[in-house]
């Protein structure tokens, strides 16, 4: 089968498009003809290896995993002997976690963490719903605790994370005010945002409103800052998303261990967020997606063989919503 493997860390040029071995499904596992795959800022910091710290988890050396991708959509084409859940044929989609392995024609997973496609979603929307949404969805219910009546404001609006971010928390009762660029503005209203701050004019830090969830996506502003936009009582969820540009060794991980450190000692709720992959999680997105309540917004479309192109573009920070690669 055709993928897109890399041997060591660095820049889109150490992506390779090359044949490899068609996986075969272990016992609790189901093998996927891939039809779509969405990039996250993930690939990015794992092409790279970036930042440092993470190639204790990653490799130290070069990428264990080879083959770069998490997130999919796509049919089933075989099942293991223990599987029941699913047959061949199935429009299935989910995230490979730190397996990766998605910008591949197939994909072995364990069933477990695979979900059947909403019915109104194409293969391109359903790639990009499950890591983005699964953290979007983690950090407003599970850790943030939003409820109907809060006021939450989405740092980081327009982004894969953001915009899915925006629709979940309008689901679930909230008033939300999205921050983004002025050219995404129409982009994060049109999604239901109540309010929109165009970062390059306003400090949504400084424009004295107060908000019951923070959902910081972004990472680029300090822990005092952000603390500002909050009640007194307010929750703060902190991301380690984005295509960060901070420092090499510890990326966005010191600000996030700086909100550890301090969480003891305040009122304010302030907790960081850390996402696995998860059937039942794929299984509320669904039902969002199903009800017309959720959809994946796609910026652009790439071939399998685009993948080096479709992250320089994700990464140059020009992309808003979604990048998927069609296979």
């Amino acid at each position: 089968m055709k993928a897109i493997v890399q041997d060591r860390y660095g820049p889109p040029e150490t992506l390779r498009f090359a044949d490899v071995d068609t996986p075969a499904p272990a016992a609790d596992e189901v093998l996927v003809r891939v039809e779509a795959a969405a990039l996250n800022a993930y690939d990015w910091h794992a092409m790279r290896g970036e930042p440092l710290m993470a190639r204790l988890a990653m490799g130290r050396s070069r990428p264990r995993a080879r083959i770069r991708g998490r997130d999919f959509a796509g049919r089933v084409e075989a099942v293991g002997a223990n599987v029941r859940q699913f047959s061949p044929g199935d429009a299935v989609f989910g995230d490979l976690g730190d397996a990766n392995g998605a910008f591949a024609e197939y994909v072995c997973v364990p069933a477990n963490v695979v979900a059947p496609v909403p019915a109104n979603l194409t293969p391109q929307q359903a790639a990009a719903l499950p890591l983005a949404g699964v953290t979007a969805l983690m950090g407003l219910s599970d850790v943030g605790r939003v409820e109907s009546g809060h006021r939450v404001l989405v740092n980081g609006a327009s982004g894969g994370v953001g915009t899915l971010a925006v629709q979940l928390a309008k689901a679930l009762g909230a008033t939300v005010t999205g921050v983004c660029s002025t050219r995404n503005v129409d982009l994060v209203r049109s999604l239901g945002a109540d309010h929109v701050v165009d970062y390059t004019r306003d400090d949504f830090t400084r424009d004295g409103r107060r908000y019951d969830v923070v959902l910081d996506l972004v990472g680029n502003r300090s822990l005092s800052a952000l603390r500002r936009a909050l009640t007194a009582t307010g929750t703060l969820v902190l991301s380690g998303g984005g295509v960060y540009r901070g420092s090499s060794l510890l990326g966005p991980v010191w600000l996030l261990a700086r909100g550890r450190l301090l969480a003891p000692f305040v009122r304010q709720r302030i907790v960081t967020l850390a996402t696995t992959p998860s059937r039942q999680h794929l299984d509320t997105l669904c039902a969002h997606a199903e009800a017309g309540r959720l959809t994946a917004v796609v910026d652009r479309t790439y071939q399998l063989h685009e993948v080096p192109d479709a992250i320089r573009y994700l990464e140059g920070e020009h992309a808003r919503a979604k990048v998927v690669i069609t296979v």
